[in-house]
């Protein structure tokens, strides 16, 4: 039997949506029966991927986000993907601290959180057209899925 499984969810780009988007990747990922602490490292990478697009993506107005997951044997592969304005420099962007808006909270951490909590993060980018932001962790090493 092959062991993969795939998830699509589309959804608008609204802050009250990435709860939602957080505890639907989470609920996916059970299978792979991660420890609890996986599992939160997964929530916040998802939620710093989706403030992106809102916050700098989208600029605060409603369009849709997608995110893709896949797995394959105890990798889950999450991919989340906006049709935003893009980023012009993705390796000055992923920079502890870089920030395009210095006046918001927290801002210039989302991909260094991504990369802390994360095996793999490979931003893509392309000005006009958007960012998919592929991110990679092995979870649950002790177990196999798909064994029903």
């Amino acid at each position: 039997m092959e062991r993969t499984n795939e998830m699509v969810l589309e959804f608008d780009s609204r802050s009250c949506n990435e709860g939602f988007a957080r505890v639907a990747v989470a609920a996916f990922s059970t299978q792979l029966n991660p420890t609890l602490e996986e599992v939160a490292d997964l929530k916040t990478a998802v939620s710093e991927a989706i403030t992106n697009s809102i916050i700098h993506g989208y600029e605060q107005t409603v369009h849709k986000i997608r995110i893709e997951c896949k797995i394959v044997c105890q990798d889950f592969y999450i991919t989340v993907i906006d049709y935003g304005k893009g980023i012009e420099d993705v390796k000055k962007a992923m920079e502890p601290l870089f920030t395009t808006k210095p006046e918001l909270e927290r801002s210039g951490m989302g991909f260094a959180f991504m990369e802390a909590f994360m095996d793999e993060v490979v931003v893509v980018s392309k000005p006009g057209e958007g960012t998919q932001v592929h991110m990679k962790k092995t979870m649950g090493r002790s177990s196999h899925p798909f064994e029903d």
